[in-house]
C-alpha cells in the first residue's frame, strides 16, 4: 500500500512539473484554439492529481504533517475546487477567459500543487560533490541560462530577442543590476516583464532560499549536512538557526514588497495609470525592483519619465524600500529586536531599565549603520549643493532635497534615476562612482565592496596613524580574518573593474574612458545606472559586462573559494618578518 501511494505522489509531482511546461507554451508562444483547449485540460488533470495526492496523504500518515502544512493544504484544496467549479460549473467549459477572464487563475492553482509535491521530495545538498560556494555559483548561472532562454520565447518581446541579448537582460535581472540593452518598459510584453520580474526575485534571495525553507516547511526537517551548507551560504551564527534565518529573509521580503506595492498604487493616483490591472502590475514590478535592488523600471527613462519625475510621495517609497533591501536582512532583523526591546522595556520600571542593558545592536549592525547613514548624509548635502542649480534646478524646495536623497542613496546599488544622468555635473559624477563602489550592506541584496569592507578600511587606516596594532571599536576588537577579507575584497574588486574597463576600451575604442568606467563600476557593484552606452556596446563588450555582473554579485572571493581547493589547518607557523611598505 505505501508503493502505491510513493506512486501517486510521483505521478502527481512529475504532472505538475509538466503543468509548468504547459504554463510555459501557453504563454511563450501563439497556438490555435484546439491546442488551447487541449492545455486547458491538461491544467485540470494537473490540479486534479494534486487534490488526489494531498486527500491520500491525509489517509496515509495524517500524523506526520504539521498544523501550518495542514492550514496551506486546506486553503489549497478550496481554491483549487472552487477553481473547479466555475471553470466546469458556471462558465463554458475549458473556456477559462469567459469566467474568470484571465487564465492565470487556472495556472495559480497548477504552481500551488508544482510547489506542494516539490517540497516533499528530499533536499540533499551534499557537500561531498559540491561546497556551499560551488553550489551558490551553480545555482546562479542555472537561473541566467534558463531565463535567458524565456525570455527568447515569441510571446515575450514584441520583435524578438537575439541570445547575447537576453542573456545580458537575464544575467542583469539574476545579478539585480538593472543594466539593458533594450527598453524593458518597450520592448518586452508583459509576460516577458513578468519573466524579468521572476528573474529579479529570485536573484534577489537566491533559488536555494525558497526550494529550501519550502522543504522544510512542509517536511518540518532537514538533514545536518543541509543545514551546514546552508549555514554557510546564508552565513547563519548558529547551524540549528538556519531555517529561522530562511524564514526570517522571506517574511521580512514578502512584508515589505507588499507593503511597498500597495504604497506605489496608491502614490499613483488616478492621473498617471488608470487601469487597475496595469497600475497593479506597476506597483508589484517597482516594489520588487526596488527591494532587490534591480533597478528595472517599465518606464523608458526610469523615475525622471515626464509625469512620474514631480511624483515625490512616489520616489520617496521607492527610496525607503531599496533602502531597507540594502541594509541586509541580518541588520533588519537585529533593527526589529532593539525595537521591540526598546518598546517593552519602556514599560517597565525606571529600576530595571538601570539595572539590566543587554546589548541588542550587535557590533555589525552599528558599523553598518553608521557607515550607511553617514555615506546618505554626507552625499545628501554634497549633492543638493551641487546640483540645486543644476538637474535640481525644476523642482521646488521640496523637491530638490527629495530628488537629492534620491540621487544620494540609489547609487549604492538601487539603480533608478530620477535625474537626467548625462546632465549631472562632474562632481557629482566622482561621488557617484565612490557610491557604487562601496555599495550596500552585506547580506543584502545589493551589491559593491559593502559598508562594512569600506569601515575597516577607514578604521584600519585611522587605528595605523594612532600606532596600534588592532582595530578597536565599540569595546570590541576586529577579526583579523575581517580585515584580511576586507582588503581582498578591496584589491579584487579594483582588479575586476579595472581589467573590464581595460577590455571594453578595446573592443569599443570609439567610446568615452569616463562612460565605460562609470559602466564597469555600476556592472560590479550591480547598480544598474549607466550614462547611456549600454546599448551601444559591442557583443564582446557585453559579454565582458555580464561577466563582471555576475562577479559583482557572487562576489570573486567566493568564486575562488569554490576553485581552490581548501588547505587543512597546519600546527605550525613560520617565524615573521616586515615587509618594507613605504
Amino acid at each position: 500500500m505505501n508503493f502505491a501511494y510513493k506512486k501517486i505522489y510521483k505521478i502527481a509531482f512529475w504532472a505538475s512539473v509538466l503543468g509548468l511546461f504547459a504554463f510555459i507554451f501557453h504563454f511563450g508562444f501563439d497556438q490555435s484554439i484546439l491546442v488551447q483547449q487541449i492545455i486547458d485540460g491538461f491544467y485540470f488533470v494537473v490540479i486534479a492529481l494534486g487534490l488526489m495526492a494531498t486527500f491520500v496523504r491525509y489517509f496515509a500518515s495524517p500524523h506526520l504533517l504539521k498544523r501550518n502544512v495542514a492550514v496551506f493544504d486546506l486553503l489549497s484544496v478550496v481554491y483549487s475546487l472552487g477553481i473547479f467549479y466555475m471553470y466546469l460549473f458556471v462558465g463554458e467549459a475549458f473556456q477559462t477567459d469567459l469566467v474568470l477572464e484571465n487564465p492565470l487563475w487556472l495556472v495559480l492553482a497548477v504552481i500551488l500543487s508544482f510547489i506542494r509535491e516539490f517540497s516533499e521530495l528530499k533536499l540533499n545538498l551534499k557537500r561531498i560533490y559540491l561546497n556551499p560556494a560551488q553550489l551558490f555559483i551553480l545555482s546562479f548561472l542555472i537561473i541566467i541560462f534558463l531565463g535567458s532562454l524565456l525570455l527568447m520565447l515569441p510571446k515575450a518581446t514584441h520583435s524578438g530577442l537575439s541570445f547575447i541579448n537576453a542573456l545580458f537582460t537575464s544575467a542583469s535581472a539574476v545579478c539585480v543590476t538593472g543594466l539593458s540593452v533594450v527598453d524593458t518598459g518597450t520592448y518586452f510584453t508583459v509576460f516577458g516583464q513578468s519573466i524579468i520580474l521572476v528573474l529579479i526575485q529570485i536573484g534577489g534571495l537566491g533559488i536555494l532560499t525558497f526550494a529550501s525553507y519550502f522543504s522544510y516547511f512542509f517536511k518540518g526537517g532537514s538533514t545536518y549536512e543541509n543545514q551546514l551548507t546552508l549555514s554557510e551560504m546564508t552565513n547563519s551564527q548558529r547551524i540549528g538557526g538556519v531555517f529561522n534565518t530562511l524564514k526570517n529573509i522571506i517574511v521580512i521580503t514578502a512584508t515589505v514588497e507588499l507593503s511597498a506595492a500597495l504604497l506605489i498604487y496608491i502614490s499613483l493616483g488616478d492621473q498617471l495609470i488608470t487601469n487597475f490591472a496595469d497600475k497593479s502590475f506597476f506597483s508589484i514590478f517597482h516594489a520588487i525592483s526596488a527591494f532587490c535592488n534591480a533597478g528595472f523600471s517599465t518606464l523608458s527613462n526610469s523615475i525622471y519619465q515626464v509625469g512620474f519625475r514631480f511624483n515625490y510621495p512616489l520616489q520617496l517609497v521607492i527610496i525607503a524600500t531599496f533602502f531597507l533591501g540594502s541594509l541586509g536582512f541580518p541588520i533588519v532583523v537585529n533593527l526589529l529586536n532593539y525595537l521591540k526591546h526598546v518598546i517593552l522595556n519602556f514599560f517597565k520600571f525606571q529600576s530595571y531599565r538601570k539595572r539590566y542593558k543587554p546589548w541588542i545592536l550587535k557590533i555589525n549592525s552599528r558599523i553598518n549603520l553608521i557607515t550607511t547613514l553617514s555615506l546618505t548624509s554626507i552625499a545628501f548635502i554634497l549633492f543638493f549643493i551641487i546640483e540645486y542649480h543644476n538637474t535640481l534646478e525644476e523642482h521646488s524646495l521640496f523637491g530638490k532635497m527629495v530628488n537629492a536623497l534620491f540621487i544620494a542613496t540609489t547609487p549604492r546599488t538601487a539603480g533608478f534615476n530620477s535625474v537626467d544622468l548625462n546632465a549631472l555635473a562632474s562632481p557629482t559624477i566622482m561621488i557617484t562612482f565612490l557610491l557604487m563602489w562601496i555599495g550596500a550592506s552585506p547580506a543584502s541584496t545589493g551589491g559593491g565592496i559593502k559598508t562594512s569592507t569600506f569601515a575597516i578600511a577607514i578604521l584600519n587606516i585611522l587605528s595605523l596613524a594612532k600606532g596600534k596594532n588592532r582595530i578597536e571599536v565599540y569595546r570590541r576588537e576586529i577579526a583579523d580574518i575581517s580585515v584580511k577579507r576586507a582588503f581582498a575584497t578591496i584589491a579584487l574588486s579594483l582588479i575586476i573593474i579595472g581589467l573590464g574597463v581595460m577590455l571594453i576600451t578595446i573592443f569599443n575604442p570609439e567610446l568615452k574612458l569616463l562612460n565605460i568606467a562609470f559602466e564597469s563600476f555600476s556592472a560590479y557593484s550591480t547598480v544598474g545606472l549607466s550614462l547611456g552606452i549600454t546599448a551601444s556596446l559591442g557583443t564582446a563588450s557585453k559579454i565582458v559586462v555580464i561577466a563582471i555582473m555576475f562577479i559583482g554579485r557572487v562576489s570573486m572571493l567566493s568564486i575562488m573559494v569554490a576553485v581552490f581547493k581548501k588547505i587543512k589547518h597546519k600546527n605550525y607557523r613560520y617565524p615573521s618578518e616586515e615587509i618594507t611598505i613605504n
